[in-house]
Order: structure tokens, then C-alpha cells, then sequence
């Protein structure tokens, strides 16, 4: 149910590199398919330096229903992430977890979302110990619906 097109709508993380490019941030869109009935093949396309990219990405089925695992390069780079809340429909509330540092995204099935479920989303940001200030909204416009061969990244970003 979690297939199809979504957008980046917002970000709470306490990451560093978010925190300094905050001004630069691009509109974000996320192709989910799902394999072999459990793990999901997501694809990521947004413009760096006005190309756009994508970048692929596969997420492991974990233990339990709506859990995912995304192993990264390297040692302990792997990153556990968990569906916290959907409606499939429009909105999807999803929690990154890497080592003590926590992440929470939401995707829009637009590239706007009802106030509700800002709310919501901003709820769960500071139920993860997360604030206002390292919350990060997307631009709404400027998506790429593609990339070219030479700009494909396999793994993480």
C-alpha cells in the first residue's frame, strides 16, 4: 500500500548537514515499489546543483509489520526505519533511526498536506524529543520526475 509516487513534505532531524543547507533544500519525490512482496525498492529524485538525481535505495522487511531495515556502507551504518503513521491515501509518517540519533519524515501523496496533518506530524516530532527548530518544510515546487544514467546513485545519500 505504501507504493507509488510521494513527496518529501518535512524533516525533524538534528542533522548537521541539514541544519547548514536548510536554505538550499529541494523540492524531494520518492518512488516506492514494492519487491518480492516484503522488502521496497525506493528511488529518490531531486536536483543537486540543478541536475537532478536519484538516488536508489532498498529497504529490508525487519521483524515486525511496517518496520524496515536500510543498511548503509560500512560498519554500523545501518538505519532502522518504521512506519509510524499512514492513511496510504495522503500521508505517511515515517521514523529513522541510526544508532541514538532519530529522524522523522513526512511524505505527502501532493506535495502539500492538510493542516491536520501537519499537526500530527509535528506532534510525533516532539514525542521523538525533536523541536520547532530542527524541523525542515520542502519546497513544493521544481520536482524531477527523472534522472539520466550518469546521474544514478545506488545506496544512500
Amino acid at each position: 500500500q505504501l507504493a507509488g509516487r510521494w513527496f518529501l513534505v518535512g524533516v525533524a532531524s538534528r542533522c548537521s548537514y541539514l541544519a547548514e543547507h536548510s536554505h538550499r533544500l529541494e523540492a524531494t519525490a520518492v518512488t516506492v515499489t514494492v519487491l518480492d512482496g516484503q522488502s521496497l525498492a525506493i528511488s529518490t529524485f531531486r536536483k543537486l546543483d540543478g541536475m537532478c538525481w536519484e538516488i536508489r535505495q532498498r529497504y529490508l522487511p525487519a521483524r515486525a509489520r511496517g518496520h524496515f531495515l536500510l543498511k548503509g556502507r560500512g560498519y554500523g551504518s545501518k538505519v532502522d526505519v518504521v512506519v509510524g503513521e499512514t492513511d496510504y491515501s495522503s500521508y505517511a509518517i515515517l521514523y529513522y533511526q541510526k544508532g541514538r540519533s532519530i529522524s522523522v519524515k513526512l511524505y505527502g501523496r501532493a506535495s502539500q498536506v492538510s493542516d491536520a496533518v501537519v499537526d500530527k506530524f509535528e506532534q510525533r516530532v516532539r514525542a521523538a524529543g525533536l523541536s520547532e527548530d530542527v524541523t525542515y518544510y520542502f519546497p513544493t515546487y521544481g520536482f524531477c520526475d527523472s534522472a539520466d544514467e550518469f546521474h544514478i546513485l545506488d545506496g544512500e545519500l
